[in-house]
């Protein structure tokens, strides 16, 4: 007889962020809080009540938000501007760009709910384009933590920093998939160890990639997993490796691969090593409306799509031979 495994419990990386937020807040008083009309859906509302006087709500002007919180970190505050991540790269764009990225303050950008997490709202909610837009700007550090407690890392790591940081706080409840691996800023993380072929995640995708390598390691297929939750500046050595070491590798994000992480892993291959590759993630083509799962079997970025696009690479493979 088999004993049932027991489904993971889930968390909402959104309350990790609040209750780190609030934390630096109390021991440190440089910590403000920037939002668009989004106490609720940034999680805010206990930082509001503890910290009155330390958060600012402009309303629904995001350009405005980002210029607001460049300000206060010309005068010596450390800023979170929060707000939904469509709205606050879509909108602030030209503000990210000038007032934070070229001018180099200590602002730290978090965009809640990104990728898929409004899924039923429409592609005008889904923050897929991110990636591509904000990995042009230099001086900008990019974080996507996979679960809570690398979210509680890279925020205390983005405080500890001075500079631009554009963290990504997923809405989308996740498994804790990071409890022995440490957080550290721009190094990829090794999940799994393999030598067949690698799996390179971020975010919400970590725990399709992991379990995607499982069902390989079932078929005798040993894939190594990389959570990349540095997606700026990226880990080079790192993918260098896995490409020189395993000759095969899957990208999976929730985002749009043309620009995101996917491309930026492939610049760093076809420059360095070429090897087969495959990209999984949004096309190109607007997001249709539909639920966050939903996409993501639409977009092929669930553990079958990683598990298919592994043999498909290894077949090849075979068959080259």
């Amino acid at each position: 007889m088999t004993l049932a495994t027991a489904a993971p419990e889930l968390h909402d990386c959104r309350q990790a962020f609040a209750e780190t937020l609030a934390e630096l807040a109390e021991s440190d008083p440089r910590t403000v809080a920037v939002c668009n009309d989004s106490v609720g859906s940034s999680n805010l509302k206990d930082f509001q009540q503890r910290f009155p006087d330390r958060l600012i709500n402009v309303g629904i002007a995001e350009q405005n938000m980002v210029g607001v919180g460049a300000g206060l970190a010309g005068g010596g505050r450390i800023p979170y501007v929060c707000a939904a991540a469509p709205f606050l790269t879509g909108r602030a764009l030209e503000q990210i760009k000038a007032d934070v990225a070229y001018s180099r303050v200590n602002v730290k950008l978090c965009a809640m709910s990104p990728g898929f997490a409004y899924g039923q709202l429409g592609p005008t909610h889904h923050g897929v384009e991110d990636f591509a837009w904000l990995r042009t700007l230099p001086e900008l550090t990019i974080l996507t933590p996979a679960d809570p407690e690398e979210t509680r890392e890279a925020l205390r790591w983005a405080h500890s920093y001075d500079g631009p940081v554009y963290l990504r706080i997923g809405r989308t409840k996740v498994p804790d998939v990071t409890p022995h691996v440490p957080f550290r800023a721009g190094r990829a993380a090794r999940l799994r160890d393999g030598d067949d072929i690698t799996l390179i995640c971020a975010g919400t995708t970590v725990p399709a990639a992991l379990e995607a390598a499982d069902r390989l390691a079932a078929d005798g297929v040993r894939a190594r997993v990389l959570n990349f939750s540095t997606v700026k500046p990226l880990d080079e050595e790192a993918v260098l490796a896995a490409a020189r070491q395993t000759g095969r590798i899957v990208t999976v994000e929730e985002a749009n691969v043309r620009g995101g992480l996917g491309s930026s892993i492939a610049e760093t291959v076809v420059t360095h090593t070429p090897v087969p590759m495959r990209l999984l993630g949004v096309g190109d083509e607007f997001t249709p409306t539909g639920s966050a799962a939903f996409l993501a079997d639409y977009f092929g970025i669930t553990a079958d799509a990683v598990v298919r696009a592994a043999g498909e690479l290894l077949g090849s493979e075979t068959d080259a031979s």
